[in-house]
């Protein structure tokens, strides 16, 4: 298909540069990759032998919230992590994966024109999900003397009256930061200041070593007003 049937849309949703790292690593021998957030061992024994009875027994379409059992499992597991309640029926939605529940949340919650705080450096999806939405990043800088914690002062400077939320990605990726509880709540101040959502990426709240994961919707005033994602495959 010749590029000039693909929408605006795309063409203004900036290249992977991680995919262009690969791209090179191929072509080079004895590369070790160190930058995929993906297992390397082997799915274990019992999780294959379920999908493969799920695989000969039944195939047919599910809810479109995703499996019951599944959501009222994640609840309770939500529950027993971090104490945060939710509402397996209507609060809770399985996805493939973090980039869809970010797409699915931009369309649900942005409108043409809005504008989305994104601290950098940050996964590269952010970008795109928030383009989907017709919606506009605004990046906030990080910094390694400041081991990329975000800036409440940042994120003020920052505010328009056009801006809808804040995305935040911890433990992040790329840089492997974890924010702190206090410069977690001056972030939830901010939201809280300017009526905003925060749309909170937890994908990696497992891989953490030497202090706690501050669950988001977990700190004062922030369960109603976090968008938390996460998942099972890191």
């Amino acid at each position: 298909m010749s590029s000039d049937r693909i929408s605006r849309r795309v063409h203004t949703v900036p290249a992977s540069g991680i995919r262009r790292f690969f791209d090179i690593a191929a072509t080079m021998p004895d590369v070790i990759s160190l930058g995929v957030g993906e297992p390397d061992f082997i799915t274990p024994a019992d999780i294959r032998a379920a999908g493969q009875y799920s695989i000969n027994h039944s195939t047919a379409y599910t809810s479109n919230s995703g499996l019951k059992e599944l959501r009222e499992a994640l609840a309770e597991h939500l529950y027993g992590r971090y104490g945060v309640s939710y509402d397996p029926e209507t609060e809770l939605l399985i996805t493939v994966g973090v980039s869809e529940a970010m797409i699915n949340t931009g369309l649900a919650i942005l409108n043409p024109g809005d504008e989305v705080l994104v601290p950098e450096p940050c996964f590269v999806a952010y970008t795109a999900s928030i383009i989907f939405a017709d919606a506009k990043p605004v990046f906030i800088p990080t910094s390694a003397a400041d081991g990329f914690q975000v800036s409440a002062a940042a994120l003020e400077a920052a505010i328009t009256p056009r801006t809808k939320a804040i995305l935040i990605g911890f433990p992040n990726n790329p840089t492997g930061a974890v924010m702190s509880r206090e410069r977690l709540i001056e972030v939830s101040k901010v939201a809280e200041r300017h009526n905003l959502v925060v749309i909170s990426d937890e994908i990696y709240d497992r891989l953490i070593y030497g202090v706690d994961h501050i669950c988001f919707p977990t700190l004062p005033g922030m369960r109603d007003r976090t968008v938390l994602l996460g998942g099972f495959s890191k």
